[in-house]
């Protein structure tokens, strides 16, 4: 008979702690029952060999010894390595970069985690001077992921909170401290820093930092070629720093100040929309209606990369400002004048929102009659393909197909967005003019050779395929037989496009 081993108590010290994890747990995940199971000394010969390969941990773990010191030793392992980043000139290659980041990473680790909760305002300060050092860090490497920036950014964030959970008289203090850089760099770390302590500021300190900024845009200088760089950084700085006096006045709840800073700025061309905006919320609504009619030089609209991305609209300026004319117009009660102002609008944009509203706004039994002069319009709105987008969305599809299939000859295959969700709406009900509009997208699709919309055409001829089967013989001309045949002979070289079409 085999005689049964003996455990051992560490072996059943360790099978008790195993079996003391939470059922179901996976017992190669590190959590803390599992670590704990490991026992002291195999973590720490763990510890031991991850800081002899990676130096970003073992500055962490030589952070949290220093820590059971007190806040001036981890302070000194801080200012060991910012004196470090201040005083180097070397450029970080793309091969260094993924280290350098996650060194900067744990710098700013260890005053977060070490160094804040024994002394807040020592990490403040240390925050502060990493800070100072963005511009020299990043005029070393080549950020153009934007991780580094992004180091900084946590820096900024992680300043602006532990500044605010200061006493108010501190906040306000620490705030005040960064007028100077503010006014130096409107742009830097540490302006973007003072910008979002503002809404975090106790009000009866707001008034010292509007006067410091004050001082600050009146210390820029002035003389110079206007057209210079200098001048126009000037230039740039010193409305960087009127938009942080706005947002103080804002807080104040001042819109005089407000409207004396905006004319500081743009004299003449003060935005009317965010004037009238802070005039109605103060009750002024008389004041606001005369700002949002005032005449003005619209000036250079320049769209950026956000814009167009966006889908920038060059109507929705006007738009803005006039939806807020109407709201002022509601204000003061002159429902007649803002009513008249959604017809004209709808009428010139065929804006359905406002049409919307002004239906809304109707008596009982008036709206039926102003929604069918409403869709008769469209439907002879001199722009076909806002009238079909707006015809398709409302939705009027009966309305949409007559206009399709009485204008077979003038739908744009490049107007993708407004096509082919009307088509899809029309697909159901009405095969040929879903058919007509397919037919256009997919014929510009394979007439100028856009690969990168080649699934989409594919599914459109899938699509045709089975309207062609829900339409009458000759409805349509070419029919889909010979459209198809068609398609084969101008465009079947085009082997990317034919390897998705399933026959």
């Amino acid at each position: 008979m085999a005689r049964a081993r003996a455990v051992k108590p560490a072996a059943r010290a360790e099978t008790s702690k195993a079996r003391a994890l939470p059922k179901g747990a996976r017992r190669t995940t590190p959590t803390p029952e599992t670590l704990a199971a490991l026992g002291p000394d195999r973590l720490i010969a763990l510890i031991l060999g991850e800081t002899a390969r990676n130096a970003a941990f073992k500055k962490l773990v030589s952070a949290a010894l220093a820590s059971l010191q007190g806040p001036d030793a981890v302070a000194a392992i801080v200012d060991r390595r910012l004196t470090a980043l201040e005083g180097a000139q070397s450029y970080i290659d793309w091969q260094k970069r993924r280290t350098f980041t996650a060194d900067l990473n744990a710098t700013v680790t260890v005053i977060l985690n070490e160094l804040r909760p024994l002394d807040p305002a020592a990490a403040l300060d240390r925050l502060r001077r990493f800070l100072d050092g963005a511009d020299a860090v990043l005029n070393r490497v080549d950020d153009s992921n934007g991780t580094i920036q992004g180091v900084f950014e946590r820096a900024s964030d992680a300043f602006v909170k532990i500044a605010a959970g200061l006493p108010p008289e501190d906040t306000a203090r620490v705030a005040a401290s960064l007028v100077a850089s503010f006014g130096d760099d409107p742009f830097g770390p540490l302006g973007s820093v003072l910008a979002d302590m503002v809404p975090k500021l106790a009000e009866d300190a707001l008034a010292d930092i509007d006067s410091r900024l004050a001082q600050a845009a009146a210390a820029l200088p002035k003389t110079g070629n206007p057209r210079s760089e200098a001048s126009s950084r000037r230039e740039a700085a010193r409305a960087q720093i009127v938009r942080l006096r706005q947002a103080i006045a804002d807080r104040r709840r001042d819109p005089d100040a407000y409207i004396a800073l905006e004319a500081a700025i743009l004299p003449g061309r003060e935005n009317r929309v965010e004037v009238a905006r802070r005039l109605l919320d103060a009750g002024r609504a008389a004041e606001a209606l005369d700002w949002i009619r005032r005449m003005q030089d619209p000036g250079l609209r320049i769209a950026t990369r956000a814009d167009l991305i966006a889908g920038f609209d060059l109507r929705g300026p006007e738009r803005e400002r006039q939806a807020l004319e109407i709201e002022i117009l509601e204000k003061l009660g002159r429902t007649e004048e803002a009513q008249a102002l959604r017809w004209a609008r709808f009428e010139r944009d065929l804006d359905a929102p406002m049409l919307r509203t002004f239906l809304a706004k109707l008596p009982d039994f008036d709206d039926e009659e102003a929604l069918q002069r409403a869709l008769d319009h469209a439907e002879t709105f001199p722009q076909p393909h806002r009238a079909l987008a707006f015809l398709a969305a409302w939705p009027d599809l009966r309305r949409a197909a007559k206009l399709v299939t009485d204008r077979p000859t003038v739908w744009q295959g490049d107007q993708y967005a407004v096509l082919a969700p009307a088509a899809d709406a029309l697909a159901q009900d009405h095969p040929l003019p879903a058919t007509i509009l397919y037919r256009r997208l997919l014929d510009g699709i394979l007439e100028f050779g856009r690969s990168a919309a080649y699934t989409h055409g594919a599914r459109y001829l899938m699509e045709l395929d089975g309207l062609a089967e829900r339409m009458e013989p000759g409805a349509i001309s070419p029919d889909p037989q010979a459209y198809r045949e068609a398609l084969r002979r101008e465009h079947g070289r085009k082997h990317a496009f034919w390897n998705l079409v399933r026959d």
